[in-house]
């Protein structure tokens, strides 16, 4: 998803370590840049590259991160990942829509002292705007992008999930796994921003392939995808019909 930020015009760019408070990110394939300018005529603020829970960091130390861009001003929060497809008729390359997810990492970034941002106990009914999936469904139609629906599963990580835990997480109603998004997402919709979830599928989740997953698949397929997923948010940042930008 670095893809978007490279769209960027006349960017800024902010490393994560330059930035008190900002944790670095530390896997391959995630830059830790923030990448400030303007994207299809509308004022944008991109992380290229996320830290993870699995990293080590608490994720209290987050907070800065998203909280920064609350305070300069950003009312919407598009948060991207890659993940596994718990559906077989969702494969590698595929984009889906996070409609609602489940936290099994076990870890909330809102635990301890509430930062006056925003409620000590927001809601997350409707975390992902509806508002703005449906536009992201229009510009797909429009674009020829194929863009299924999906709950997102959040988990630990950093291995790979067995067998059993993907059936499990398929009778609590999951679509998608992977090992971020959620952290992200609460700490938006705590600051009062509204989000729209999108991820790209880069395996079909353990059990349901006879093929072990590696991380050099994720990238591999993530570039892939890339293509489809930087035209649909362009088209949607130029979509004037959900914002006032």
């Amino acid at each position: 998803m670095g893809v978007v930020a490279d769209a960027i015009d006349k960017p800024t760019v902010i490393p994560y370590g330059d930035v008190p408070g900002f944790p670095v990110s530390t896997v391959s394939g995630h830059s830790g840049e923030l990448v400030c300018g303007k994207l299809c005529g509308t004022d944008v603020m991109v992380f290229k590259g996320r830290v993870h829970l699995y990293e080590g960091i608490d994720p209290m130390q987050l907070q800065p991160m998203i909280y920064s861009v609350k305070l300069l001003g950003c009312e919407s929060f598009f948060v991207t990942s890659a993940v596994g497809s718990l559906r077989p008729s969702v494969g590698p390359g595929e984009l889906v829509v996070t409609t609602d997810h489940i936290n099994l990492q076990g870890r909330n970034p809102l635990v301890g002292p509430n930062d006056p941002i925003g409620p000590r106990f927001p809601s997350l009914m409707d975390a992902y705007s509806p508002k703005i999936r449906a536009v992201a469904h229009k510009q797909a139609e429009a674009n020829g992008i194929p863009l299924h629906d999906g709950v997102y599963c959040s988990v630990m990580g950093p291995v790979f999930e067995t067998p059993a835990e993907i059936r499990a997480f398929t009778t609590l109603g999951a679509d998608t796994v992977g090992m971020s998004h959620v952290a992200e997402t609460t700490l938006a919709r705590h600051a009062g921003m509204e989000v729209f979830g999108m991820s790209v599928v880069v395996n079909l989740a353990s059990g349901l392939s006879d093929q072990h997953i590696t991380h050099e698949e994720t990238l591999h397929f993530g570039n892939i995808a890339s293509g489809n997923a930087t035209k649909l948010i362009k088209a949607m940042v130029e979509d004037k019909s959900w914002h006032s930008w």
